[in-house]
């Protein structure tokens, strides 16, 4: 009877059940949704529940990687101490050991070769303090010229694109919740169904009211099918598209002339060039056909109200700030911007991307927008840092470049925060060289990724549940994320392991920080006066009011909620418009008798980026778990390709193999494949070198390759 009392109460007290709940925000897309972690714990065993929470964004909405982003966080196989590289294998060392070797390693690099042998490589995933600590730590602890980060690869089109024309750079210059009352939207090269699903619903809304909606893209996608008009450009004719609306929108006298001739310049310039263009040539081009861009244009022009949203299909070519500039046009020549309901959205992919745009990881680039080669933002970060002005460092190059300069061989070592360029950055096999080429490589990550594992030392980080700090999101609205969870390990947080590294260089007194708090207000007053002026945003204030869009320049300050009401950024208060040819600077490549096929690159809804994360999801990966080549029938049917079969792609760079998925909704000239997984299923091993002359971004989205059946 005892015996049997002992397993009842045994019984029970497995059973009985503690419950905590963690607030976060999702770690994955500019969304930055808010949820709760509910961690339900029995004596034997976890469970957790993830659930939206109400937020001005996502109204309490999460998608299926936000529902399952604990599981990456949890995983066994994150790095829970510094690991050292020895003999080919990575050993657990103490982080005063890792330190110190830091120290040696560093500091004998620049005795050797110069303070710009060093570099830092940077990330769009981290909080807004992080990134700005990043930046600071460049400059001061290491006093080098070279850092940029992996927004280059991702915004750097439409920030160029915006500052360019506008002034200013912010992701969207109305507030989402202006989105339903819009009359006529364009998604131009946005799949945002499957890469940001929290936000459908404001476009479906927008449709119930009686919105038109253009959807530009060369596959038919979840996104496209809500589309009132699909026009399925070409790879790469993004831009010459954009002409035939702007010719039909001008000779059809669509425009808002007296907005014209009050806020923008350069229009008599773009209206001559469209006129000597003829429309059925733009259809050949751009295989939309006249009759469609007509309809478009027309559409667009004669509504009251339009928004243009643009995504990495625009952005991610070596025209890629040109061809947003070219969309931007059509916003200023209809008058559409700086109005109710009518507006530009660069709908950001990476969870910080706006705002670790704005704080100083890239390369010609200082807190707030300012700019590193401007002698009065110099002296202003200069005197808020506490050093002389002609310490700071002038512009370095970007992130692609400076790998070239690692294979080079002018840069010999690198720090690389919560990134993976192996895997994400074009001819990935050369990025796999030129870093082997390093001196000495440290990485920060939470897990061994593909590049992590060539480092000569990786240390460990915590992830989102781990973390606070504040985020900047798709609309410009930052957010405090409050995170409790408990540190995995021995575990740092990024600013933690920033701010003691910069200790054991010397420069501790510039990164006495104790928490993220602290650097927040640094960054407030580093960001005063500047174009993106987080001066007037607290902690309290967000957790009262749930997120601000800057620029908020006093604490009295609600907040922007609509841009260029009343004048554009530049010094004339005016916006600029620019002729943008059919002609790109730099000659994208087309299908030729050895290459016959298109390939673009794009995502798919389970995975984020290169999968490092979300392929430790196991409902995640099980959704997605290889990549895969979408092909039109007939085009497979041309090259002896069986659907479900592994196909091998090649282009002029490398080769990869991957399975064959037959659809009737992509063009017939192209083929796509995601980008998240790596090795031999790596896409970007197929991408070219070369870069927009502009913004320095890659050419993902158009490549010309070859298809062949990896077995008949």
């Amino acid at each position: 009877m005892t015996e049997m009392l002992l397993r009842y109460f045994r019984t029970k007290q497995q059973e009985a059940q503690t419950e905590k709940i963690y607030e976060t925000q999702c770690p994955f897309c500019s969304m930055q949704c808010k949820m709760q972690l509910i961690e339900q714990s029995t004596v034997t065993r976890k469970k957790y529940l993830t659930v939206g929470k109400d937020n001005p964004t996502s109204e309490g909405r999460l998608c299926i990687k936000g529902l399952n982003a604990h599981q990456h966080a949890v995983h066994n196989e994150r790095i829970k101490h510094p690991l050292l590289k020895v003999d080919g294998e990575f050993k657990q060392i103490s982080w005063e050991e890792a330190y110190q070797l830091i120290k040696e390693k560093f500091t004998d690099i620049q005795e050797k070769h110069g303070k710009h042998a060093l570099s830092v490589y940077g990330s769009a995933t981290i909080t807004n303090e992080e990134a700005y600590l990043l930046g600071k730590f460049a400059r001061v602890a290491l006093e080098t010229k070279y850092i940029d980060y992996n927004g280059r690869l991702c915004m750097s089109a439409a920030a160029s694109a915006a500052a360019q024309t506008f002034g200013m750079d912010r992701g969207f210059t109305n507030t989402i919740q202006e989105i339903p009352h819009s009359r006529c939207i364009v998604l131009a090269g946005t799949n945002v169904a499957e890469c940001q699903p929290t936000i459908m619903p404001y476009f479906e809304r927008a449709k119930e009211n009686g919105s038109f909606i253009i959807a530009i893209d060369p596959r038919e996608t979840a996104t496209t099918k809500m589309a009132d008009l699909h026009l399925k450009v070409k790879p790469g004719m993004d831009a010459a598209l954009a002409n035939g609306l702007l010719k039909v929108i001008i000779e059809e006298e669509l425009t808002d002339l007296s907005f014209i001739e009050e806020r923008v310049n350069g229009f008599e310039e773009v209206r001559d060039y469209v006129s000597t263009l003829d429309l059925e040539e733009i259809a050949e081009l751009t295989g939309v056909p006249a009759e469609h861009i007509i309809k478009a244009a027309t559409v667009f022009g004669k509504e009251e109200s339009g928004m243009i949203f643009t995504a990495r299909g625009v952005e991610q070519q070596t025209d890629g700030s040109t061809s947003v500039r070219n969309f931007l046009n059509i916003l200023l020549v209809t008058g559409k911007i700086g109005k109710k309901y009518s507006g530009f959205g660069a709908v950001t992919g990476q969870g910080n991307g706006q705002g670790a745009r704005e704080h100083g990881q890239k390369a010609d680039q200082l807190p707030g927008y300012r700019s590193i080669e401007n002698e009065g933002h110099r002296n202003y970060i200069a005197d808020v840092w506490g050093i002389n002005e002609a310490d700071l460092p002038r512009k370095g190059v970007s992130a692609f470049e400076m790998i070239e300069k690692m294979d080079e061989g002018e840069i010999k070592g690198l720090f690389l925060m919560c990134s993976n360029p192996v895997v994400s950055n074009p001819s990935a096999e050369f990025v796999k060289q030129a870093i082997e080429k390093l001196d000495f490589f440290v990485a920060v990550d939470m897990f061994v990724s593909e590049t992590a594992r060539l480092a000569d030392l990786i240390l460990p980080t915590t992830s989102y549940l781990e973390t606070p700090g504040t985020m900047t999101n798709v609309e410009g609205r930052v957010t405090l994320r409050e995170a409790s969870f408990p540190v995995r390990g021995e575990a740092k947080h990024d600013w933690q392991i920033i701010c003691e590294i910069a200790n054991v260089l010397g420069k501790g007194e510039y990164f006495s920080f104790s928490s993220p708090e602290e650097v927040f207000n640094e960054l407030r007053v580093a960001t005063k006066g500047g174009l993106a002026d987080y001066s007037g945003i607290t902690y309290d204030r967000l957790r009262k009011e749930k997120g601000i869009l800057w620029p908020c320049p006093d604490e009295n300050h609600p907040g922007t909620k609509r841009l260029f009401e009343a004048e554009f950024a530049h010094a004339d208060k005016k916006a600029a418009m620019v002729v943008v040819t059919n002609t790109p600077e730099i000659p994208k490549e087309k299908p030729t008798q050895d290459f016959p096929l298109y390939l673009t690159t794009g995502r798919v809804m389970s995975h984020y980026l290169t999968g490092v994360q979300t392929r430790k999801s196991s409902t995640l990966a099980a959704r997605d778990f290889e990549s895969y080549m979408e092909i039109h029938p007939s085009t497979a049917e041309k090259y002896q390709i069986k659907d479900h079969t592994l196909v091998k792609i090649e282009s002029r760079r490398g080769s990869i193999i991957v399975r064959s998925k037959c659809s009737q909704t992509i063009r017939k000239d192209t083929v796509f494949v995601p980008f998240h997984w790596a090795d031999s299923q790596n896409v970007n091993r197929l991408v070219s070198k070369k870069l927009d002359p502009t913004c320095r971004m890659p050419g993902f989205k158009v490549s010309a390759v070859k298809i062949s059946p990896v077995a008949k």
